[in-house]
């Protein structure tokens, strides 16, 4: 299935492109022959990025810089991209997460989690979707999305909660669109360790959840990407509305929240002292 011409013809913008996931998923969709664009709010990162993708898969990559966390600045990097082609793919995968005691989150702690994670993806989703619409060109888009959206999840309250209302928006237009040739999906994705994820989720002493999943393992980045690579393809083109969750079946046994129940008061606060730390570090 995975011919090397399976995206051939394809322009596609993922968010939060630069690492992680995002980058192992452009590179996937590279190789299949996309044309890529990646954004984020680090432009060095970005550069970076783009030419070894460039470099490994002789794909056509835009960096463009663009905090999705301002609606205005999103419909200029919208109108920039459309000045050359429209966009066939919107992959939805910036997003923020740390673990933090609920009575303990601020409001702007809550916002910093949901300003991109929800609101950058709705600014994304209705630029991309309204353009699509009124030219009546055909479009996908894709988020990545938790499994919080079934569980629920503790201790990461503002990431549970933006993630279901994705979802929601998710299943919604996928109904309002669908007639006029859009499709939305979504991915949940278990535990798929990155530097960035990591950093935030998983705490000195804190298990990579190994132990809890009946695999056994943590997920490969191939494999998140090239789910994603059939989701958005015109192979899956009579999947509309779904999130399809690949975790291990991780989620059948726990919420991947149950350990911190059992942390103490001092776990609780070297972990806000070392988020803290980060947070100083990267400004």
């Amino acid at each position: 299935m995975f011919e090397k011409t399976l995206l051939a013809g394809k322009r596609i913008l993922v968010t939060g492109g630069g690492s992680g996931l995002g980058a192992a998923m452009a590179k996937r969709f590279g190789e299949l022959g996309a044309e890529l664009v990646i954004c984020g709010r680090r432009r060095e990162v970005l550069d970076a990025t783009a030419q070894r993708l460039r470099d490994e898969t002789g794909a056509t990559v835009h960096a463009m810089s663009c905090d999705i966390r301002d609606a205005a600045a999103v419909d200029d990097m919208m109108n920039a991209i459309w000045r050359n082609a429209p966009l066939d793919v919107l992959i939805n995968n910036a997003a923020a997460t740390f673990i933090a005691q609920s009575e303990h989150l601020s409001s702007r702690a809550a916002d910093a989690i949901l300003a991109p994670t929800l609101h950058g993806t709705m600014y994304c989703t209705l630029a991309a979707g309204k353009r699509w619409v009124e030219s009546h060109h055909r479009g996908v888009v894709l988020s990545i999305l938790s499994t919080s959206t079934i569980t629920g999840r503790a201790f990461t309250v503002p990431s549970a909660m933006a993630k279901s209302a994705v979802l929601a928006m998710t299943k919604s237009l996928a109904v309002e669109w669908g007639p006029k040739g859009v499709r939305l999906v979504a991915i949940a994705p278990g535990s798929f360790p990155t530097p960035g994820a990591s950093g935030q989720l998983q705490a000195k002493g804190r298990a990579d959840g190994t132990a809890r999943n009946p695999l056994g393992r943590v997920g490969d980045h191939g494999e998140l990407a090239d789910l994603a690579s059939y989701l958005i393809s015109d192979r899956a083109g009579y999947i509309n509305g779904e999130m399809v969750v690949q975790d291990g079946g991780a989620h059948l046994r726990s919420s991947g929240a149950e350990d911190l129940l059992q942390w103490t008061d001092a776990q609780w606060a070297e972990q806000r002292e070392a988020a803290r730390t980060r947070n100083m570090t990267k400004r």
